[in-house]
């Protein structure tokens, strides 16, 4: 059975990839920082094992990995964990910017750095990122998450070159309206728009998403690598 850790995995696009992965035969390492509530009853519901850490802390990093290498090596990586906030450029605080990127690049940085050394030894492995449409094309109001998520990009292209001759695919995900909580907050109206701004006039959903997810993690998708993935519908062509 294989080992896969997904970052994040207690909600949305993550709680997706999590009931995916498990009903296809993986071992699911479940990490989640807060939302312990949500994590357990999804392990319960999946069999999904929840490791709870801080992926912006390196210490818990390392104790998230060590507690999984007591199964075996970790074969399957999903750098899924992320935040969002909009905000008018000239309200972004320092403490914004650094949040969102301990958050959505340190945090990928230290996981994928602690999880790799088991894909080089065994010259085989599978990363999948998760990006934005917004790290491809820019958001108004979301300069810093915009910013995050195109670093997501950079990273993901980067990498791919440097472990490719270890038999290692990395590739991202960007999507593109997802119906998640983290577009909760967006009123209907709001919703009407960017469905109407969607060639395919509708939101995506999760587990659209994380069927991509598990299409990259395949031996399918063996001869992929470094690639930008954007489902969002036409939304960003």
């Amino acid at each position: 059975m294989k080992n896969i850790l997904i970052t994040g995995g207690s909600r949305g696009i993550g709680a997706a990839c999590v009931k995916e992965f498990s009903k296809n035969g993986f071992r699911v390492f479940l990490n989640y920082n807060n939302s312990e509530k949500s994590a357990k009853k999804l392990a319960d519901e999946t069999g999904a094992i929840p490791v709870k850490a801080d992926i912006s802390n390196s210490d818990e990093v390392k104790k998230m990995i060590d507690f999984i290498h007591g199964y075996g090596k970790i074969s399957v990586l999903v750098n899924n964990a992320g935040i969002a906030e909009q905000k008018l450029f000239s309200d972004i605080s320092e403490n914004d910017w650094d949040r969102m990127f301990d958050i959505n690049i340190k945090g990928m940085f230290l996981v994928t750095k602690a999880v790799l050394p088991d894909m080089i030894h065994e010259k085989s492995g599978k990363i999948i990122n998760f990006s934005s449409i917004w790290g491809i094309s820019g958001a108004s109001c979301e300069v810093h998450y915009s910013a995050s998520k195109a670093a997501v990009i950079g990273f993901t292209k980067a990498l791919a070159k440097e472990t490719g001759l270890s038999g290692i695919n990395v590739n991202c995900i960007a999507p593109g309206v997802i119906d998640t909580e983290m577009n909760g907050h967006l009123d209907d109206e709001t919703k009407t728009e960017l469905c109407q701004e969607t060639p395919l006039n509708r939101m995506g959903t999760p587990e659209e998403v994380a069927k991509l997810a598990y299409f990259l993690a395949s031996p399918d998708s063996d001869f992929i690598t470094g690639q930008i993935i954007s489902p969002n519908g036409g939304f960003v062509i």
